[in-house]
């Protein structure tokens, strides 16, 4: 079969079993993100280590550690994902192992440890939490890749609107658990019924993902020797002068993300927080999400993905100044909505827009090169929020995520090109 007879037959069966691998892969988000509303990194996490601990620079490390594990790999295993013709076998493997199975297990050290070995516990949450981090970032470059592949361009951000939005929807319902467990149940039962609970839609997430129908193709790189393939890389960021900029104002989006653990916190600290009131929160905060992700998935198939990003800036320096303004619980609303909302738009946006910078064979790379490049600023940000929230107050940190979301909005805004709106290529990769 020639080169062309291969990819009209692949694009076949892509264009056949198109509806099926949208249906199959929009549960498998939904599911996922269900599971993490359970175990929130923005609400239900930050509470857990408060609990453990009463370091603030902890609370910093649970977004240092998820952001270093996620991030850091995506680069090395970018190389041999852009050779796999098939990309779901890999994807299935270490999806399953790593990145799903470790919040069940993270349910039954905190049984075990929390009251007895609460330092025990805490280490076993961080090497829990590192470890999914870990499966999700070495599966992403080729999972991103797959979803590229059977999912068209046009119809990309609503199939991430419409899957997390769903999965947040449902999240919704679960926030009202949440709240439930947390005042119901006592210390250290409820949080390890959360992350326990969280394990029966990851599972339900993995099953679906499963079923995806995706073709062999034959537009791929074959994997390199490593050190041949990284002294390839600096020559990408020389002839992509817009995609170098893109990753300036994205960094300084992402520092500008490093109060999110600390919103709870500073409610906590300020007001007391009860089951309740974080059941309240919890719930404002993922039907934000819901709704925001739809909307921006939508946006985004038809504006570009880098309005959304300049979007996720501002809303990020927002949530700052309504958190730093707010009189009482209620006040923390608009905050959480904001949060949400530079969260949604992050979400749905930040990858898409990286698959349109690069060609089909190139994107496992563009993907590991962006996430490897962007996990200093992303680890390092926590710590910095948690350093300055012990060294001057908390007040401090929010005033420095203002001015760096502000920053960013401005670079992305006026100094980045939407890729999918210049001419080639070659126009927007070379100035």
């Amino acid at each position: 079969m020639t080169d062309s007879a291969a990819d009209n037959s692949a694009q076949s069966h892509i264009e056949k079993d198109r509806n099926w691998n949208f249906t199959v892969n929009v549960l498998d988000n939904m599911f996922y993100a269900l599971a993490i509303s359970l175990v929130s990194q923005e609400t239900i996490m930050p509470l857990l280590v408060n609990r453990l601990t009463d370091s603030e620079i902890a609370v910093g490390l649970i977004s240092a550690i998820f952001s270093l594990s996620f991030l850091l790999p995506q680069l090395l295993v970018a190389n041999h994902a852009q050779g796999l013709r098939r990309k779901l076998p890999f994807v299935l493997l270490l999806s399953g192992l790593m990145q799903r199975l470790p919040y069940p297990l993270i349910g039954l050290a905190l049984l075990l440890f929390a009251v007895e070995a609460p330092g025990l516990a805490l280490a076993l949450f961080f090497i829990g939490i590192a470890t999914a981090a870990l499966g999700g970032g070495l599966v992403t470059p080729a999972w991103f890749t797959m979803i590229g592949k059977v999912i068209p361009t046009r119809r990309r951000g609503i199939f991430f609107g419409l899957a997390d939005g769903g999965g947040l929807l449902m999240g919704i319902a679960g926030a009202y658990l949440v709240g439930r467990i947390l005042d119901a149940v006592a210390y250290p039962a409820n949080f390890s019924l959360l992350f326990l609970i969280a394990g029966i839609p990851l599972a339900i997430s993995w099953f679906s993902l499963a079923l995806t129908r995706e073709p062999e193709s034959d537009d791929v790189k074959q994997a390199l020797p490593l050190r041949r393939y990284l002294k390839r890389l600096p020559a990408v960021l020389r002839e992509h002068v817009n995609y170098r900029r893109f990753l300036t104002g994205y960094a300084l989006l992402r520092l500008s993300m490093m109060a999110i653990g600390f919103f709870i916190i500073l409610g906590d600290k300020r007001y007391v927080l009860s089951g309740a009131d974080i059941g309240l929160l919890n719930a404002i905060f993922i039907g934000s999400q819901a709704v925001l992700r739809l909307s921006f998935g939508w946006l985004g198939d038809r504006w570009g993905h880098k309005r959304n990003l300049v979007i996720s800036a501002v809303s990020m320096a927002l949530a700052a100044v309504f958190a730093l303004g707010s009189a009482s619980v209620m006040g923390l609303i608009p905050a959480f909505i904001c949060l949400a909302c530079a969260i949604s738009s992050d979400g749905v946006s930040h990858h898409n827009i990286v698959l349109e910078f690069a060609t089909p064979a190139e994107q496992p790379t563009f993907i590991g090169l962006t996430n490897t490049l962007i996990a200093p600023v992303t680890f390092a940000g926590p710590i910095l929020a948690g350093w300055l929230a012990d060294r001057f107050d908390i007040n401090a940190l929010f005033l420095a995520s203002l001015l760096c979301g502000v920053i960013s909005a401005a670079l992305l805004f006026w100094r980045v090109r939407e890729p999918r709106l210049t001419a080639s290529k070659q126009a927007y990769a070379r100035e």
